[in-house]
């Protein structure tokens, strides 16, 4: 059974690899929206986004908002809820190392582009469940295993 400092490396490396999560703005009337994250190196936050400034999201954002983001592995092994906050950070540093083809694909004007806007997501607490159904658990609970207990030790609440 894996440890809560296991199942958060776990969720970093997921969310390095696959990418996309969910983010929106409590308490207000922005849908959460799939965003691509950006990560530094091996870094465990900020997660970064770029994004235009016209959107629903950006313009939502007052100065730093508290903001949940949601995460599923592709594998659907692994599922996350993760708040935080969530502002505008247009630090040219960080948008010269992030940036890359994909990004610059959808900004006319590249790094200089007029709407081009850099968000940082400041994680700070989050939950974060590993899939505890397999073949193997279908079986245990067929030969009278508890699932609840086969599950209770895939979960953790950790501070990041």
């Amino acid at each position: 059974m894996p440890t809560p400092a296991e199942i958060e490396a776990k969720f970093w490396k997921a969310l390095q690899s696959d990418m996309t999560i969910m983010i929106g703005l409590d308490g207000s009337n922005i849908i959460p929206r799939p965003m691509t994250a950006q990560l530094e190196g091996d870094a465990e936050g900020p997660i970064w986004f770029f994004t235009a400034k016209d959107t629903e999201l950006v313009l939502g954002l007052s100065s730093s908002e508290k903001a949940t983001a949601t995460f599923v592995s592709k594998g659907h092994d692994l599922f996350a809820t993760v708040q935080g906050k969530l502002c505008v950070d247009n630090d040219r540093a960080v948008i010269d190392r992030l940036w890359n083809r994909f990004v610059e694909a959808w900004f006319e004007g590249g790094k200089n582009d007029p709407k081009l806007t850099l968000l940082r997501f400041d994680p700070a607490q989050a939950e974060i469940w590993l899939d505890a159904s397999s073949v193997v658990s279908g079986i245990k609970m067929l030969l009278g295993y508890d699932p609840k207990e086969e599950y209770k030790d895939k979960v953790a609440k950790v501070d990041l």
